[in-house]
């Protein structure tokens, strides 16, 4: 029996909501508000989700919960400390760290992030940083207080969000960058898509600045959260991409390095009411027993909490 993504032409996914699986916890010291970019690792029969939330002070760190997604039961072991907190003062991440990937490979699981740190001419910068966990994930200890990808002459500005595949030792990475601000109603405004990157160990990367999903229209400046999913030979991304809102947005690959966007097969739209009900953001898809999920955030950046979907 072939799978779902060995049909295509086939069909795209279409998704079923199941509701708001966890609000943030109501102004504690940390968190205090936001439960963003979350990620799914399995423990077991349950998942820990590790997601981002910030403090009093608007700076995000990262923190996890327990659920069992087949019944999409209540968070349980929510942590009242962060997995991963700020870096040190005047690092790239002493003002902010945001959940972007997990990988498990050989017992270690590598947390990539998104650091920030404010800026004076434009309001931040974020670029990618790596932490690693020899505990099963209850503690992860950063490899460098420099980000893994930085800026340089393939990505001027900024560096963030990045998705990681191991395949057949290559480490193959899908990530954001910047191109550049422009001043909009007065304020600087940033512009990224997604570009390639690959690596032989998740640690050094290789960039040669290959755009895997740009921006189609004047009025889109922002395609955020890359994840992609490969089975068989048809690699799938889901990704938020907005001019004024954030939307779900999909394409489809070959060789994961040209991409054709199919946006209107996202399979996932605003609810008229509701914790989405303005916005779709920051997907990350991933297979539980035999059919696919999505856990997703809301209006106002994760500020409402974090959505399930499965695959129908």
């Amino acid at each position: 029996m072939r799978s779902i993504f060995e049909k295509r032409e086939q069909a795209a996914l279409n998704w079923k909501k199941k509701g708001l699986i966890f609000a943030p916890p109501q102004r504690s010291s940390w968190p205090y508000s936001h439960a963003a970019l979350p990620v799914a690792d399995r423990e077991g029969d349950q998942y820990r989700i590790y997601f981002s939330s910030r403090d009093q002070a608007g700076r995000a760190q990262v923190g996890s919960f327990t659920t069992d997604l087949a019944i999409a039961s209540e968070a349980r072991e929510v942590t009242t400390k962060p997995v991963l907190g700020l870096g040190p003062l005047g690092a790239f991440d002493d003002s902010g760290v945001t959940m972007s990937w997990l990988t498990n490979h050989r017992g270690r699981k590598y947390l990539y992030y998104s650091g920030w740190s404010l800026g004076v001419t434009v309001p931040f910068y974020f670029y990618i940083g790596l932490a690693i966990s020899q505990d099963n994930g209850r503690s992860f200890v950063r490899i460098s207080p420099a980000p893994i990808l930085g800026r340089n002459e393939i990505d001027p500005f900024l560096t963030a969000s990045p998705c990681v595949l191991v395949e057949e030792g290559k480490w193959r990475m899908w990530y954001v960058s910047g191109t550049g601000w422009e001043m909009a109603e007065g304020k600087p405004r940033h512009n990224y898509h997604i570009k390639y990157a690959e690596s032989n160990d998740g640690v050094d990367w290789r960039r040669e600045g290959i755009v895997c999903i740009d921006y189609q229209g004047s009025k889109e400046y922002a395609i955020a959260r890359p994840c992609v999913v490969k089975e068989g030979s048809l690699y799938r991304m889901w990704y938020c991409y907005r001019g004024e809102r954030y939307r779900l947005g999909y394409a489809e690959s070959g060789d994961g390095l040209e991409w054709t966007r199919r946006d209107s097969e996202a399979g996932l739209e605003i609810s008229e009411s509701g914790f989405d009900s303005e916005m779709i953001a920051y997907p990350y898809v991933f297979k539980e027993e035999e059919r696919y999920c999505m856990l997703y955030n809301g209006n106002e950046y994760g500020q409402t909490g974090i959505g399930l979907a499965v695959a129908c």
